[in-house]
């Protein structure tokens, strides 16, 4: 048995049978990402996999933004059963697909594809991933928490605030550098909700400037800060929250799973706060991205098993 642990490209796509006439079992899913190398899905779909006897493979694909289309028609005729998306397709991939789920459209964004007779049906998992690894890291439902979200103009932090509206949260504030972005998805979600009653009423929901003082004036009325921000990747990144505005009342988790303690959780530990990284996210969007591929529970723990710092 030969399995791989190689990333693939558009080129090795367009080649696929002969490249990988040899791979036992065959490759039939997988993550197309730019970057991909630091993925961890491979490690736990392919758990997932032997753990119910399925013969296939799950690999990385480095796919660049403007392969994309081309990616996924090759994908259409190869006998994948499916890919997830990440950085940077989540948005453009909504585009692509034949048919998107009611979250999915909600959310703007697409990070699982499922192939069912030649069509490309896109589902998004971040919100509901997103509420499970809440509950698993900090034992308490988001709609009993107050929750600032840093990044909901991309495609992850507008899941995650349409999962905390349907959830029916106490409290949403949302900040983005391009505070526009933030401004229109906050108009969406009201008209969603429009005429439901909401715990904080008028004020449920706001939208604030990214700088210091507007933060200072909400965050003793959050509970849970949550950055779906590439900030905190690299180490030069600056601290997507002054260390000086994170207190012990906090829940502090972070979407990103790699470094395994960003700066912005190193601060909130200092701080007294609660936190966790984003591999608990990961872990529940994979198990239910493998649910929809296979129509069948997902063996979370041995997907779980898979992933370092789990054991």
């Amino acid at each position: 048995m030969r399995q791989s642990t190689e990333r693939y490209t558009l080129a090795d796509l367009q080649r696929w049978e002969q490249l990988c006439e040899d791979s036992d079992p065959p490759i039939r899913a997988g993550v197309f990402g730019d970057p991909v190398a630091h993925s961890l899905s491979p490690q736990m779909q392919n758990a997932a996999l032997r753990a119910c006897g399925i013969s296939m493979q799950y690999a990385r694909f480095h796919i660049r933004p403007g392969e994309l289309r081309s990616a996924l028609r090759l994908v259409r005729k190869l006998d994948f059963v499916g890919v997830n998306l990440t950085l940077p397709h989540k948005r453009a991939g909504l585009a692509q697909v034949d048919e998107a789920d009611e979250f999915a459209a909600r959310a703007g964004a697409v990070n699982t594809i499922c192939l069912r007779s030649g069509k490309l049906i896109g589902s998004n998992t971040d919100g509901e991933g997103f509420e499970r690894a809440i509950r698993s890291e900090f034992a308490v439902p988001l709609r009993d928490l107050r929750i600032m979200i840093l990044g909901a103009g991309g495609g992850t932090g507008r899941a995650i605030a349409w999962q905390c509206a349907l959830e029916n949260c106490q409290r949403l504030v949302l900040v983005n550098r391009t505070v526009e972005k933030a401004q229109m998805l906050a108009q969406e979600l009201r008209l969603f909700c429009n005429g439901k009653a909401r715990p904080g009423g008028a004020t449920w929901l706001e939208v604030i400037e990214w700088e210091e003082l507007a933060m200072e004036a909400q965050l003793g009325k959050i509970d849970l800060i949550v950055n779906a921000t590439p900030l905190g990747m690299n180490p030069s990144d600056v601290l997507p929250v002054p260390a000086g505005l994170l207190a012990s009342q906090h829940a502090v988790f972070d979407c990103i799973y790699q470094p395994r303690k960003t700066a912005l959780l190193s601060a909130a530990e200092q701080a007294g706060a609660r936190v966790a990284n984003g591999l608990s996210m990961l872990l529940q969007q994979g198990a239910l991205s493998f649910s929809i591929w296979f129509q069948r529970e997902a063996p979370i723990d041995a997907m779980s098993k898979a992933l370092p710092f789990r054991q």
